[in-house]
């Protein structure tokens, strides 16, 4: 029993002993964190700073970059801190707080793209009372919501998983990863994983039922347009949500339905930074290309012609 209360800290995964490699993955993330930072700093001060983007689909999509610069800005660091002064270690407090915060920006992320969802709905299926019912309240009230329920998801999934004993601290992979830390636990199953996992399963299904139906009653609108211009300009305003909700998806799917090594791996890397950098990272691009009012935000806000 000593041996399983004792954990002060966690050993995190260790790319590579040799120190060339150690720098190589330093500059790596590097790379990745300032293209995420970067990208999502433009679409925030893009929108704060034009009163054209003044709109709750701007609106929306400011703390979307807000969130997915939480996200990258709480796992990277510490990734790269430690390949730089050769170290595995973060203390139980620093894990518990990566565990926390992920799962909060992670949530929020999913939960915003549902809202967003609800916004192209109301923007397509019923333009003509489009500000009406998305005024700046309603606007606030979801933002509200998606912030706290995203936070409850952090809250759940942190006390879940902290609420048991482990028998070992090394975890294999570059952050406090919830799948990883569960591999650790002394007990087989642990009934308040279990709750976590269940509720988890049930809001995102819920989402995701919600998001289905949302496309498919915009569809139905789209198809009645008479002209082929107004069914493109229709189908422009969701491509970018599309694209960014069914990256989101994707590669949590290809991260959590996977049957995770019990050594570490290469694969299990790859996946992980799949679904945890590289939306972040593209979300702003994706925005940013397909959107004309952004384009020009970020022109004037760059100074370009």
């Amino acid at each position: 029993m000593d041996n399983q209360t004792s954990i002060s800290e966690f050993l995190l995964l260790e790319f590579s002993p040799t120190r060339e490699l150690q720098i190589l993955h330093f500059l790596l993330f590097l790379v990745l964190y300032w293209a995420a930072v970067t990208g999502n700093l433009l679409i925030i001060s893009a929108v704060a700073f034009d009163h054209h983007l003044h709109t709750p689909m701007y609106f929306f999509l400011m703390n979307l970059a807000l969130q997915d610069l939480g996200q990258v800005s709480v796992i990277i660091p510490k990734s790269m801190i430690n390949s730089l002064l050769n170290t595995r270690h973060i203390s139980y407090t620093g894990c518990v707080a990566q565990v926390l915060f992920f799962a909060f920006f992670t949530g929020s992320d999913f939960f915003l793209l549902t809202v967003m969802a609800y916004d192209r709905y109301v923007a397509i299926c019923n333009p003509l009372q489009y500000e009406i019912i998305m005024n700046r309240t309603t606007c606030m009230r979801m933002i509200v919501s998606v912030w706290s329920t995203g936070f409850f998801n952090g809250i759940l999934h942190t006390c879940s998983t902290f609420s048991t004993t482990f028998c070992s601290n090394v975890v294999n992979q570059f952050f406090c990863e919830v799948p990883q830390l569960v591999k650790l636990y002394c007990s087989k199953v642990h009934q308040t994983e279990m709750f976590s996992v269940v509720i988890s399963i049930l809001i995102v299904l819920g989402c995701f039922i919600f998001v289905i139906t949302t496309y498919v009653q915009i569809s139905k609108e789209v198809l009645r347009i008479p002209s082929v211009q107004g069914k493109k300009k229709a189908f422009s305003t969701c491509l970018p949500h599309l694209i960014v909700l069914s990256t989101f998806i994707f590669t949590s799917c290809i991260a959590y339905l996977r049957t995770p090594s019990n050594t570490p791996s290469y694969m299990d890397l790859v996946f992980t930074i799949m679904y945890s950098t590289v939306p972040p990272m593209l979300n702003p691009v994706i925005y940013s290309m397909r959107n004309k009012d952004v384009k020009i935000a970020l022109s004037k806000l760059l100074r370009l012609r």
